[in-house]
This record gives C-alpha cells, structure tokens and sequence, in this order.
C-alpha cells in the first residue's frame, strides 16, 4: 500500500510548514498515472494525523487526468485507459504532459500556536511511539 508511504511525506510537509500551527486544510494534486486510491490515502493520513498539529485536517485530493501529445499526429489527448493511446489517429508513441502529478498545493493554517504542550517532552511523532534515550536505565 504505497498510500502510506504518500500520506507519510502529505503530513512531513504540512507539519514543516505549519511550524506549530494546527493544520486545518491539505490541498493535494493527484495525477492519474499515479494510481493512487482516494480512500487508501485519506485514511493513512488520518491514522498519521493523530495526535498531531494535523489531527482533525481535512485532506482535499484533486485527481489530475492523465494526458499526452501524440508524436506522430501532434494532437493532444486525454487518456483514460491503458495502454495509453492517441484518441485521433489511435497512435502509441505519446508525450505525457499530465497525470504525474503528487503536490501539496495548499495549506489552511490557524493563526495562533496549537495549545501549549504540558512540558514534557512529546516522543510521539505521526502516531509513533519514540524513545526518549535520556529515559533508559542500565541493565
């Protein structure tokens, strides 16, 4: 499930470039060639979310269809279907000009800080569970 690994790189850049804000919108261009499921991809974020400035954010997927110039005819095409054909003269020799696409494209922060933490140290990053080395004791 690639749409993890998507959700988990979704969520590294809005944290960046929330800076503490609490994330309340992620606008995210999805090209068809990406073969992305919505569904997959919405959940993982909200698994990631929690917990964090990120929890709660609506994630907003624009699909982009996949598109191409034909190099034998000049014409340009949407493609729906593989394999990718030419839909004037049914050619396979065909430029991609869209449907690669994987940006974030927008981010509705808060203004203000998210709620001061409590003073401890968070060792929860994305969901996970991290160990602090100052904590360990000798064996």
């Amino acid at each position: 499930m690639h749409e993890l690994s998507i959700a988990q790189s979704i969520a590294t850049i809005a944290s960046r470039h929330a800076a503490g804000r609490r994330v309340r919108r992620v606008e995210v261009q999805v090209g068809h060639l990406r073969q992305v499921i919505p569904s997959a991809l919405e959940f993982a974020f909200e698994l990631l979310a929690s917990g964090t400035e990120l929890e709660e954010a609506e994630l907003a997927i624009e699909n982009v269809p996949a598109a191409g110039r034909c190099r034998d005819c000049g014409s340009q095409t949407t493609l729906t279907a593989f394999p990718l054909i030419c839909g004037a003269c049914g050619g396979l020799d065909l430029q991609i000009t869209a449907g690669e696409e994987l940006l974030v494209t927008a981010l509705e922060l808060d203004d203000e800080l998210a709620p001061a933490d409590t003073g401890e140290p968070d060792h929860h990053i994305h969901g996970e569970q991290r160990e602090d080395p100052c904590q360990r004791t000798a064996a």
